[in-house]
């Protein structure tokens, strides 16, 4: 019997899908010379992840993406703390609640390294069960003490429903970090962590019902390489969810904005993490990103439908949501 049409039209726009991924791999491989940005600097492509090597280029001598992170880690959590007043953990709630996600989710997070989405997802999946819970044995009549703490002690051995954030960084020092974060936090259930690039995951085909990325796409060589790879990894009807900076869209709020940025940010780094020239390239690199439009319609290019995003503090930074349909 004949495939139903839609099967048909996701195995061909799959596959279509993946021998463009291919393509663009190879292409990227064998493109010797080609050049990207680093901040404000221009450098080669095979240089800005800097991995195993320094970028050297004729404006100055830094370190490469993974080397600005190797060396923040330990002080990746207090600095964004300083940085952004504390307003990144509102920003991290946000985005979860945007989330909206069941019990049985299976997320992954992509440049999670410090586990901060995915400590508050594995928090709201315990949080809707607790309420199942409750709102169970306020429905139940003439129950003892004993039982009721037997059911609920019962309930809270499965609190995540079969749940999992798998957090996925390319640095591993990030990652040893956040997994040392998670045992001083109690977080015993429901957390992986893995080392992998956001360009080359991984993962199989469709495992994962929520794809997350905060603060980390801008940092990638190739974008659309890790759009591309976002959309495989997710299950039909998935979800992209992306946290990033953005363009402020408030002419006053901007200057101050710029001013905060370039004369105040880079002078914390250096007294906090000792490290002025990472947090002077993450000042750049956040200018470099696209703004808010054009970022839509790379998410859609990619393959994503119903993409919006939505601003917060006035476009500081924003969220983008795609679903795989």
């Amino acid at each position: 019997m004949a495939a139903p049409v839609n099967t048909v039209s996701r195995w061909c726009l799959s596959s279509w899908r993946t021998t463009r991924l291919v393509c663009q791999r190879l292409h990227q491989t064998q493109a010797s010379g080609k050049e990207t940005h680093f901040g404000f600097q221009t450098v080669p492509e095979e240089e800005k992840g800097g991995r195993g090597k320094e970028l050297m280029s004729p404006q100055c001598s830094v370190s490469g993406v993974y080397h600005v992170f190797e060396s923040v880690a330990k002080k990746y959590d207090v600095m964004n703390d300083s940085m952004s007043l504390g307003i990144h953990r509102l920003w991290k709630d946000w985005l979860v609640r945007h989330m909206n996600p069941t019990p049985g989710t299976q997320l992954l997070d992509v440049a999670g390294g410090t586990g901060d989405v995915a400590f508050r997802f594995i928090n709201y999946i315990q949080a809707q069960r607790e309420k199942f819970t409750r709102n169970k044995l306020d429905h139940q009549q003439n129950l003892s003490w004993s039982d009721i703490s037997r059911s609920y002690s019962q309930e809270q051995e499965g609190s995540l429903v079969g749940s999992k954030a798998v957090i996925c960084d390319i640095n591993k020092e990030m990652l040893k970090v956040g997994k040392e974060k998670s045992l001083r936090l109690g977080y015993s259930e429901g957390l992986s962590w893995v080392a992998g690039d956001a360009e080359e995951l991984p993962f199989a085909d469709e495992k994962f019902d929520v794809y997350t990325i905060a603060f980390g796409i801008r940092n990638v060589t190739h974008i659309e390489t890790a759009l591309e790879e976002a959309y495989r990894v997710l299950k039909p009807g998935g979800r992209f969810l992306c946290l990033e900076f953005s363009k402020v869209n408030n002419p006053l709020l901007a200057r101050l904005y710029d001013l905060y940025s370039f004369q105040v940010i880079p002078v914390l780094g250096e007294i906090i993490a000792g490290d002025w020239k990472s947090y002077q390239y993450l000042v750049e690199s956040i200018r470099r990103f696209p703004p808010q439009e054009e970022f839509k319609e790379m998410i859609e290019d990619a393959g994503f439908f119903k993409v919006t995003y939505h601003n917060l503090t006035s476009g500081v930074v924003a969220v983008h949501s795609g679903f795989k349909l």
